[in-house]
């Protein structure tokens, strides 16, 4: 059976952390479907519009600002986060699940600014009639595998206390209904 996302009722939130804090903000999904029995997801292709990117701790300027530096939409700064110009759109293949000590794995090759890494992470799967849920633990990415460098320690010196932390944490929330 083939099942379509419902965008309007999926969600991805993201954490980014520096020293001095963090930000929170939520990305959509542009479109996904997959292919399940009724007890497994088999397959499954998701598009994240990255131009979506939004913040969600800050107002006014501060928000708006932030959320043109990690689009890149700034002139000259494009390519410190996701260049969603050049780069409008992230996939997410769904490659397999797996169970690991009782936990459900969701495994799958995400691909963001031209690079494909494979990642997996804790979700909980659920079926009501002809609606499937698959919500995540919270998980986190290496940002820099994917060439998201701005202010990285492992990628720069001498940034002192003015890095940002490698890791992005996702919390990923999808709904999808029978085709």
């Amino acid at each position: 059976m083939e099942y379509k996302v419902d965008t309007t009722a999926s969600t991805i939130e993201w954490q980014g952390s520096k020293p001095t804090g963090n930000h929170t903000g939520t990305i959509a999904v542009k479109e996904g479907t997959f292919m399940a029995t009724d007890s497994t997801i088999q397959s499954g292709t998701f598009v994240i519009d990255m131009q979506s990117i939004e913040v969600t701790d800050l107002e006014g300027e501060e928000k708006s600002n932030l959320e043109a530096h990690l689009m890149g939409t700034v002139e000259g700064k494009e390519g410190d986060f996701f260049n969603v110009q050049e780069y409008p759109e992230a996939t997410f293949e769904v490659t397999g699940i797996t169970e690991e000590e009782g936990t459900t794995m969701l495994q799958g090759n995400l691909t963001m600014k031209e690079v494909t890494k494979n990642i997996s992470f804790p979700v909980t799967i659920s079926k009501n009639n002809d609606t499937y849920t698959i919500s995540s633990k919270d998980f986190s990415i290496d940002r820099t595998k994917w060439n998201v460098n701005y202010g990285s320690k492992s990628v720069f010196e001498g940034l002192g206390d003015k890095f940002i932390n490698d890791e992005i944490q996702l919390t990923i929330n999808l709904e999808a209904k029978k085709a």
